[in-house]
């Protein structure tokens, strides 16, 4: 018969005297069943005692978490938290440097509980740490030189308590003076200070400017990013990692108008390139604090990005247009302009909208409208005009190559452009705050003083060519945002030590890749692989293939209409193919319009019998491709299907 519920096996010890094997009988009250153990050990005042776990956490028993034990759990007949308590807050007193030390270090272990914290601060005990703090470590500051580890250790031992009590949130912070604060920054900042008291110290000051925005002020007046950086140049991670949580600190909770004045004040100091190179890049593994400490430092940087992109274009201003004129400008040049005289106005208004269609726009009249949106609002243009700007042979290949294409199928940049700084928004959370578990930074982005732009300037390229690959058409639109955003999550989830390294993972990421990739995790998934469905899909299989075969005939059979490209590209002419109904003979032939329905078989000129085909070639291995490879090898023709330089020019004059 099991024993009842409510009933637990432990062990109990207390110093001195043999382990007692006992039932404890949790409906009855804690002071009885401590009453109990006592008798048994003829010890008086039972007050006096309490029951506590015997591991490495000795944390109190109490009502409140006494359900907490389980059978065999060995527990410790000890002094009452309020016992401890009192005798603690006398012996830290002490004029003994050697009990002093002791009574601090058992006060740094014990202030860990709940339990007993309470009880200490109900004696004022923080308030009587930070005088020892303030004015009692200076009483011994002659003494240092020659007792430098107790000293050290004495303080030590006062910061961890005081830390350890301050974490149960009984005790606000904003009640602490000005002197203890410039006390503990003197720590941060002075050199050679033990590693313990830096440690205590920084993770205080983070906890200050956290819970209290007047000790955060105080605390920025004290501290400096200069002074903080040293630390940073150390080889101690947890050094390391308490001061960049001080810096996130500080950042989080400056004002709005102070956060970038403080982003420049980092970007000075050289903060990415110190991160990248002492902690990311450092021989040794980044633990989950730091990493937790990178990715929150991450989302604030990226946060700066929150303005521009809430903010809306003004059509009316000069200086947001002139932004766009000059996006123009480096993808076609300066030289096409006309002259300013009054006759040429409407030419050259004709002109712009003729180039901001070839720009993308939606709005090819007034693209600064395309720009009102929010997000991704001044965002987007920045950006374009980054990648245009820096990456300029590019941005030109992109915005020309799309411009020579039929009106269907180009990728429309200014539109491409927008959409994908929204998407990377998203990503990257621009705009929210830091998760406090969360520990997803990417080292990549240490690497770069501009990382988010060249982030875009990698992803526009990307996007371009996921749109060649998919053959995409302006319909198409969402289905090759929907691949790109893929593309980019599933090579940002392997981690790239690098952009360079982000754009070879992209390489290998191509649509035909994304389209694998998305068959394998469907068949993959547990119910692909149940006996009934793989039954299911043999016995089926013959029929779909089949079925996939007449529908493919039947589009041969109703044929289609191709535009004809003269070698201007000028598509002015067409031509239609088709398979006769008997599956033998393909009829093709020339057409001057468009059709609207099925052309006839009999007004299709020439034919082509099937069993006279030898073989089909697609894609590179097309002679008309391969002539295309050959005129990139002429340096007069800058890209494929476009004429030189000095042509180009005259066409759009």
């Amino acid at each position: 018969m099991p024993p009842p519920a409510d009933i637990v096996k432990v062990a109990i010890e207390w110093p001195g005297a043999y382990p007692k094997l006992m039932e404890i009988d949790q409906k009855k009250p804690l002071s009885a069943i401590i009453k109990e153990v006592c008798d048994g050990w003829s010890l008086a005042n039972h007050e006096y005692f309490a029951l506590q776990h015997a591991d490495s956490s000795n944390f109190y028993i109490t009502e409140k978490n006494r359900n907490e034990i389980k059978n065999g759990t060995i527990l410790r007949l000890t002094t009452s938290p309020a016992q401890n308590a009192q005798q603690l807050h006398e012996r830290i007193q002490s004029s003994s440097m050697d009990a002093k030390l002791e009574a601090l270090k058992d006060l740094a272990s014990l202030s860990r509980d709940v339990t007993f914290a309470q009880e200490f601060i109900n004696l004022d005990g923080v308030s009587l740490l930070t005088q020892m703090v303030e004015s009692g470590t200076e009483r011994y500051q002659k003494l240092q030189k020659i007792m430098k580890p107790c000293f050290g250790d004495m303080l030590s031992f006062t910061l961890t308590a005081f830390v350890e009590l301050m974490d149960h949130g009984i005790v606000s912070w904003d009640t602490f003076s000005v002197a203890f604060i410039k006390k503990i920054a003197s720590f941060v900042n002075k050199s050679g200070m033990d590693i313990s008291i830096l440690q205590r110290s920084l993770a205080i000051l983070e906890s200050m400017v956290l819970n209290s925005h007047d000790l955060y002020q105080k605390v920025a007046q004290e501290i400096t990013i200069g002074q903080l950086i040293p630390h940073l140049q150390g080889t101690d991670q947890e050094i390391q990692t308490y001061t960049i949580a001080v810096i996130n600190a500080l950042f989080l909770k400056a004002p709005d108008e102070r956060r970038q004045e403080m982003a420049n004040i980092l970007a000075q100091k050289q903060l990415r390139s110190i991160i990248l190179t002492h902690v990311i890049r450092a021989q040794r593994a980044i633990n989950n604090e730091m990493a937790h400490q990178l990715y929150v430092l991450q989302v604030l940087t990226f946060n700066l990005l929150e303005d521009r992109m809430m903010t809306k274009m003004d059509p009316q201003d000069q200086a947001q247009r002139d932004i766009i004129f000059e996006l123009r400008r480096i993808a076609f040049d300066a030289e096409s302009e006309p002259s300013n005289s009054s006759g040429s106005m409407e030419k050259r208004k004709s002109m712009y909208t003729r180039d901001y269609k070839k720009l993308g726009f939606i709005n090819h009249v007034n693209p600064a409208m395309d720009f009102t949106q929010t997000p991704p609002g001044m965002l987007a243009l920045d950006n374009m005009l980054y990648f245009a700007k820096h990456h300029q042979d590019a941005y030109i290949r992109i915005v020309l190559e799309n411009s020579s294409r039929e009106d269907k199928h180009e990728c429309p940049f200014g539109r491409s452009s927008i959409e994908l700084t929204k998407m990377l928004c998203e990503i990257l959370k621009v705009g929210e705050l830091p998760s406090e578990t969360c520990n997803d930074f990417h080292p990549m982005f240490f690497t770069h003083d501009r990382s988010f732009e060249e982030f875009f300037c990698i992803c526009i390229q990307l996007l371009n060519k996921t749109w060649k690959e998919m053959r995409a058409t302006s319909e198409d639109f969402n289905k090759v945002m929907q691949v790109v955003k893929e593309q980019v999550m599933r090579a940002l989830t392997t981690k790239p030590s690098s952009l360079d390294q982000f754009k070879c993972k992209l390489q290998n990421l191509s649509y035909t890749e994304i389209l694998k990739i998305r068959q394998s995790e469907r068949m993959n998934q547990e119910d692909f692989q149940s006996r009934p469905i793989l039954e299911l899909k043999e016995k089926i299989q013959p029929e779909i293939l089949e079925l996939i075969k007449q529908q493919r005939l039947n589009r041969l059979v109703e044929g289609t209409c191709f535009r004809k490209l003269n070698c201007r590209r000028r598509q002015d002419k067409f031509w239609y193919c088709r398979l006769s109904p008997n599956h033998k003979v393909l009829h093709y032939g020339d057409l001057e319009e468009s059709p609207q329905g099925e052309v006839p078989h009999d007004s299709l000129q020439d034919k082509l019998p099937v069993a006279d085909i030898k073989a089909v070639v697609t894609g590179k291995d097309c002679p008309h491709m391969k002539e295309k490879g050959a005129l990139k090898q002429n340096k007069n023709s800058a890209i494929p299907g476009f004429p030189p330089h000095a042509e180009r020019c005259e066409l759009m004059e």
